[in-house]
């Protein structure tokens, strides 16, 4: 049987410390969730444990302080000199703050020499990573993780007895609405969770399925915290992306790939697309249709800027991307305009090999993830592509989104025509499709605008003339980069899926 992640973290420090690690790095927001764990080890080995930090200093158990012990430099001299009967375990709390003082960082050095031989363990708990390149082999760093749906659930059962006794307060879910809930939670942590649970019922005095949108704003805050990822709220739909079928048919039959129910039927869950095709014709929109169809947080990656300016950002950021977005999981992850930061890997032009290190991570993070983070990558330019991105298992599935079918440039002008509150009863939309034949959805949909401009100018309603007007005077991108469009269909032949069903364009 799987163990949960709270039982997992707790056996992984148990036996760091049964190993005499000397010196364990948690990183974590969750400091008390962290003590606690480190307090049940401690109890189940009978051992001591002293907690430091720089206002109180070492306070044991019983919260005796130690002279002169606020002092990080003195706190480690003290617990490497400290003789007891017992075995002692130290927890500094973000001793990050000091990894830049060289006292501190020779004292460290001393300490774990002495804990090797005196069978004491050093715990520093922080919520950043930082470790001067001294202490790099003296160090072993344990990522302690986020509230997983067991945790969360006995967060959920908690408040559900809790409130179970005030009739003024509603709890209403099914089994499969807390199921959503719970995953909707993923991500943040203990103290977050609690608090959006009870601001959902202080809020209208019931707790139900409407109020998973709150949660999803909690995990807007985090990616709001965030340079490199940008936070897109669900507000497009299927129904306002004219045509792409193949592609709908296939998210339409995903919807409930990352419910319990999935695994149990044997399904594995989704790692994601590719999709390939001309520009302005409705891969950006996808992404955020899907988002709002699974209801799942849609984080934007503009893989321009990742790469930093200094050695070893642009490394970082990539870490940091995979981190943040595996934190909010459930999610979709949408690397938009891919060939942005790949352009130059394995060629004369990645001199430094930076651009091969973030891919080479980036890589190996979407084959190996265990994480529900379902990749959503666009891109114009698929001769500026690795081959190694489209191998078999990176994706899912790589789709083709071609120039809109004449009946997709039909339903297109519909759709922003209705979008902008028009009657359309009296346009000819075969003739529009017809007059509009290798225009790009978002050429079409520039046609729409500049003709409700001019109509608005004249102090009317738009026409079917003021469309066909402005169709007629633009040049479209099918022809202008007619060289272009044509080799991406040849290689899209037998290598991708089109994204729209068969017909003459």
């Amino acid at each position: 049987m799987e163990l949960h992640n709270q039982q997992k973290i707790y056996e992984e420090l148990k036996t760091l410390v049964l190993a005499e690690y000397p010196i364990i790095y948690v990183v974590s927001h969750e400091e008390d969730r962290v003590i606690e764990t480190i307090n049940e080890i401690a109890t189940n080995l009978s051992k001591k444990v002293y907690f430091w930090d720089c206002i109180n200093g070492f306070l044991d158990s019983d919260e005796k302080f130690f002279e002169g012990s606020s002092n990080p430099t003195n706190a480690i001299s003290v617990a490497k000199q400290m003789k007891s009967d017992e075995e002692i375990i130290f927890v500094f709390k973000n001793l990050h703050f000091f990894m830049d003082d060289k006292q501190v960082i020779q004292a460290l050095k001393d300490l774990g020499k002495n804990i090797t031989v005196t069978r004491k363990t050093c715990f520093i708990i922080s919520p950043v990573l930082k470790i001067p390149i001294e202490l790099e082999k003296d160090i072993t760093v344990v990522d302690y993780p986020l509230p997983d749906t067991n945790y969360i659930k006995n967060i959920f059962d908690g408040l559900c007895k809790s409130v179970s006794e005030n009739p003024d307060i509603i709890i209403d879910f099914k089994k499969d609405e807390e199921e959503k809930l719970l995953k909707s939670a993923c991500g943040l942590t203990k103290i977050e969770i609690e608090n959006v649970f009870s601001k959902a019922i202080m809020k209208s005095r019931k707790f139900d399925v409407k109020d998973i949108d709150l949660i999803l704003s909690e995990k807007k805050q985090i990616i709001k915290k965030s340079s490199i990822l940008e936070y897109y709220d669900s507000c497009e739909n299927m129904a306002n992306i004219g045509g792409l079928e193949n592609l709908k048919t296939w998210i339409s039959k995903r919807t409930r790939a990352f419910t319990d129910e999935a695994r149990k039927f044997g399904l594995p869950e989704p790692k994601g697309i590719l999709l390939l095709g001309v520009q302005g014709c409705g891969k950006s929109l996808s992404a955020k249709a899907i988002s709002s169809i699974w209801k799942t947080p849609l984080l934007r990656l503009d893989m321009g800027a990742i790469f930093g300016k200094y050695v070893g950002d642009s490394e970082n950021n990539i870490r940091k991307t995979i981190k943040i977005a595996e934190s909010v999981a459930p999610c979709i992850l949408w690397i938009d305009e891919l060939e942005k930061g790949f352009s130059g890997v394995g060629s004369n032009g990645d001199s430094s090999g930076t651009s091969s290190r973030v891919f080479g991570s980036l890589l190996t993070w979407m084959q190996e993830k265990t994480k529900p983070v379902f990749i959503i990558a666009t891109s114009n330019d698929v001769s500026a592509l690795p081959p190694e991105l489209l191998r078999k298992g990176r994706f899912d599935e790589i789709f083709f989104v071609d120039l809109p079918t004449k009946k997709e440039r039909k339903d297109i002008f519909k759709i922003h025509l209705l979008k902008r509150n028009k009657d359309i009863t009296n346009f000819d939309f075969n003739l529009l499709a017809e007059k509009s034949n290798g225009y790009s959805g978002t050429e079409i949909e520039q046609a729409v605008i500049a003709a409700l401009y001019d109509a608005f100018d004249e102090n009317r309603e738009i026409e079917l003339n003021d469309i066909i007007i402005n169709i007629e005077k633009s040049v479209p991108m099918s022809i202008t980069m007619k060289e272009k469009i044509d080799w991406l269909r040849n290689w899209a032949k037998n290598r991708a899926v089109p994204a729209s069903k068969p017909e003459n364009i």
